[in-house]
């Protein structure tokens, strides 16, 4: 199949990768010609792991192109996949600009019978709304799609290639099984494609998301209550999550949920209830206690450090919202560093990959020295905010000897079963150990 892929950001690159790999011919095009142009030269512009192969290997063998070319790729393809921006606008609600801006792209130049295939996370009612501007601007047969993308970051490119599920909202059948084509031939083992109506298709991905945080805010209020009522989080966890019906995935206590995905869909649903007279009450209280809990490792460390806090060194490892992306949109780090800095304290930071992406969101005055240990150097604390698999087994005689203050604070929970008491540290996980006055 000919497939154009309108913006070749992080969904786009992966997607049009995927396709590509599967024997498509792909053809992704971008308004942001620094983008195409490194593209064009092999250079990835995110770090996702396996991604940078994947396109080489599809560019090396014809199927992968870049270019800003936009009308010329939606006339010579059969199906467009809009995977553009929709970032949060000024009243938390999606900006479909670029969305809307797509579509009359579309209208313009499509020449034969064209499936527009939406990628982007967009608002319940989009694909109408796409639906009746290509539709009030051409004569030539066209039908959209919502096709929402499910791609977890730092493991998009295998979530792709072995999809739990592939949602497909279409009306018609031509457009139904020219989808479900598209995807076949990622469906080996058993068929998990799921054809439904495209205003449930959009309100599904909005759902999943939303009760994946709903997961973890509530997981982290339970694991906060540990430790005012003196259990163990990590017990809990694993007894209440044994049961079949609640499973022990995304159901680990931590330092909050960030990215790109999470929050901002969070917000966008709620927007929608309020919009449609139906406040999601238990929603509203994700949120709020994400928000909470984000700032919890900064309000620990600077309740155990008192007036020690001004002018104290502290380590923070792990920059990045997750471990195996360099993505630091609302990354819990960003809250916890900010407010390190405001109450006078010095930080010195790492992150195997996102330390460039810091640098732009973080305030000056932050440290990046060139591995962990020597952020931890002449430390009164060390806060780690992301579970990167290196720092997952340090050597504690090592962390010991070059912190001037052995102090840690878990965002992670890390290293609750290191029994680092005995080792001389001072620790602090989230739901385990002595609770602090926050």
């Amino acid at each position: 199949m000919r497939i154009a892929v309108v913006g070749s950001g992080y969904v786009g690159l992966v997607a049009g990768a995927g396709f590509a790999n599967l024997g498509n011919t792909v053809h992704c095009v971008d308004a942001d010609a620094r983008k195409i142009e490194a593209l064009g030269a092999g250079r990835i512009p995110i770090y996702e792991p396996g991604l940078e192969e994947l396109v080489s290997r599809n560019q090396a063998a014809g199927r992968l192109r870049f270019s800003t070319g936009i009308e010329q790729a939606i006339r010579e393809s059969q199906l467009v996949l809009v995977a553009v921006g929709t970032p949060a606008g000024p009243d938390g609600r999606a900006d479909l600009s670029q969305v809307l801006e797509a579509a009359r792209t579309v209208a313009r130049a499509i020449r034969e019978y064209t499936i527009v295939l939406i990628k982007s996370t967009v608002p319940v009612g989009t694909n109408d709304r796409v639906t009746q501007l290509i539709g009030s601007s051409t004569q030539v047969p066209f039908d959209v799609v919502s096709n929402p993308e499910f791609l977890k970051e730092g493991n998009a490119v295998a979530d792709f290639m072995k999809p739990d599920r592939v949602v497909i909202g279409a009306r018609t059948e031509r457009a139904r099984e020219t989808a479900r084509r598209l995807y076949l031939p990622l469906m080996r083992t058993a068929e998990r494609i799921l054809v439904m109506d495209p205003r449930s298709a959009e309100l599904t991905k909005y759902v999943a998301n939303a009760y994946l945080a709903t997961r973890i805010s509530f997981v982290n209020e339970i694991a906060n209550l540990c430790e005012r009522v003196g259990a163990d989080a990590a017990s809990v966890r694993v007894g209440a999550g044994s049961d079949s019906r609640i499973g022990l995935r995304y159901f680990f206590p931590g330092c909050g949920y960030g990215g790109s995905c999470f929050p901002k869909d969070v917000r966008e649903l709620l927007g929608m209830s309020e919009q449609a007279g139906l406040p999601l009450e238990v929603l509203g209280a994700v949120h709020r206690v994400n928000e909470r809990q984000k700032s919890l490792l900064a309000r620990k460390l600077l309740a155990r450090l008192g007036a020690e806090a001004r002018g104290a060194r502290v380590a923070v490892w792990g920059l990045s919202f997750k471990p195996e992306t360099d993505d630091m949109r609302e990354a819990p780090s960003l809250g916890v560093v900010r407010t390190l800095l405001e109450a006078g304290a010095r930080v010195a930071a790492h992150d195997p990959v996102a330390v460039d992406n810091a640098r732009a969101v973080l305030p000056a005055g932050v440290e990046y020295p060139a591995d962990e240990y020597a952020a931890a150097a002449d430390a009164d604390a060390l806060v780690i905010c992301t579970e990167w698999q290196g720092y997952r087994t340090p050597d504690f005689d090592r962390l010991k000897a070059t912190m001037k203050r052995p102090l840690i604070f878990d965002g992670r929970n890390l290293y609750a079963k290191f029994s680092l008491g005995e080792s001389g540290f001072e620790y602090y996980g989230i739901g385990t150990g002595t609770a602090l006055p926050v």
